[in-house]
């Protein structure tokens, strides 16, 4: 593992480097303990893949079946996407203070939350594709699921990220088994936009912006509201498999030094003492603006092929080449990352950037595949960058701050806070334009 001096660039660390240097090796050095076997970092990164496979099925999909299938005002839809990120981002911190309290059990004291919240994600994510009978409250309707999915989504997702540092006290067992959650997260997100996109596909023909036509009329097939149950089936099924796995091939490592009543600094204090370290401010402030522009590219990607260009009939291989892209170069990333530092691999966010305005300056079909191969490498070094560093940050500030584990889940859901916070401005603003740009349906 980097010392974290090289991960976030800026001012030295308060704390001397030969001190977190000698932590580093004398952690690293254990290779017995803390080893942990394939089978263990498999089963670890699977349990990460029902939220990537929803996330990714609801990123590329939800605003399209919103606007077209649901028929819900450009307006609303806003309203929509904006009211779940909040929710998701506002059950942040009220996970991290509820996992910070609780007891352990004998399952450990993350993993309980991660098995609690598996079978209401599902019924949730079921219940946002399904298309109520009534029309005048479907606005209501889906916000109300939407932002249940995402709190939910939340208290499932905070434990098992922040499981990461109980799974091996060994630094670089740590970052391998971010780099199996990551490979496989990126596989689940390849599965959930193509599963979901190829049982869907049927539900929306040819139609693209005209002078003559608005984008919505005769678009949607008789049996598309069939179509988008079968998919948010499948994929609903995806939380209690995974959860199974992760549940029966991971065991989380009990600390002698974590109270038995879950008591210790307590959350506020806790997170007073989070946003107050610098490493960690550097990492969130980074990683804001960067989160929001990889959730609006993903948002209108369709939107854009479908309504504003020629490119309506290669949604689906675009989407295709950019999660295939994301998936391969995780690895390769991990190597970069490993042989060159953290603050290199950076720049290879900065690759998306020229290529998505020369997509929007040329539409055709090979400068579009281009441009998803080369977003595909954006996307995962994008993921994986902020992830591995986070574990870095939390040896840190336990170097410096001795108050015993538990601390973790504070730094893990404060972070996620705020990406999702940053994210749910920029899509609600970018949809709310929508509106002024007169997005309607008949």
């Amino acid at each position: 593992m980097a010392v974290y001096r090289e991960a976030i660039p800026g001012p030295a660390l308060d704390t001397p480097s030969t001190s977190l240097e000698a932590h580093t090796s004398a952690q690293g050095s254990d290779s017995g303990a803390g080893r942990l076997s394939f089978y263990r970092k498999l089963c670890y990164g699977i349990g990460g893949v029902p939220n990537q496979v929803a996330s990714s099925a609801i990123a590329f999909y939800l605003q399209l079946f919103l606007l077209d299938v649901a028929q819900i005002p450009a307006a609303q839809v806003s309203l929509v996407l904006f009211g779940g990120k909040v929710s998701g981002a506002a059950a942040d911190p009220l996970a991290g203070f509820l996992i910070n309290r609780s007891r352990r059990t004998g399952s450990g004291r993350l993993m309980p939350w991660v098995l609690g919240c598996m079978p209401f994600i599902a019924l949730a994510y079921f219940f946002l594709w399904f298309l109520p009978p009534f029309t005048t409250l479907r606005g209501l309707w889906y916000t109300t699921l939407y932002c249940l999915f995402q709190a939910l989504a939340t208290f499932f997702q905070v434990p098992y990220t922040a499981l990461t540092m109980l799974l091996t006290p060994n630094p670089k067992e740590r970052d391998s088994a971010t780099a199996y959650r990551m490979t496989l997260e990126m596989a689940g997100t390849l599965m959930g936009a193509t599963v979901h996109g190829l049982i869907v596909s049927g539900a929306h023909g040819s139609h693209r912006c005209k002078e003559d036509t608005l984008p919505g009329e005769g678009a949607v097939s008789p049996n598309a509201t069939r179509l988008y149950f079968i998919a948010a089936t499948v994929v609903a099924l995806t939380y209690p498999v995974c959860s199974t796995l992760l549940y029966l091939g991971v065991k989380e490592r009990s600390d002698p030094s974590t109270p038995a009543s879950g008591q210790g600094l307590g959350f506020l204090a806790g997170l007073g003492l989070t946003v107050r370290h610098r490493p960690y401010l550097k990492l969130v402030i980074s990683f804001l603006f960067i989160s929001a522009a990889v959730q609006v590219e993903q948002s209108y990607l369709v939107l854009f092929c479908t309504h504003a260009s020629q490119l309506q009939d290669h949604v689906q291989g675009m989407v295709l080449t950019i999660l295939v892209s994301a998936v391969l170069s995780t690895p390769m990333w991990e190597w970069v990352l490993q042989r060159f530092g953290k603050r290199m691999s950076a720049l290879g966010i900065c690759a998306m950037v020229p290529f998505a305005i020369l997509l929007a300056a040329v539409p055709m079909v090979p400068v579009a595949y281009v441009v998803a191969f080369v977003s595909g490498l954006s996307i995962a070094v994008s993921l994986l960058l902020p992830w591995s560093m986070l574990p870095d940050v939390v040896d840190d500030f336990q170097l410096q701050h001795q108050h015993g584990p538990g601390l973790e889940t504070i730094f893990y859901s404060s972070y996620v806070f705020f990406t999702k916070l940053s994210g749910a401005g920029a899509l609600g603003i970018s949809t709310l334009s929508l509106e002024r740009t007169s997005y309607t349906l008949a």
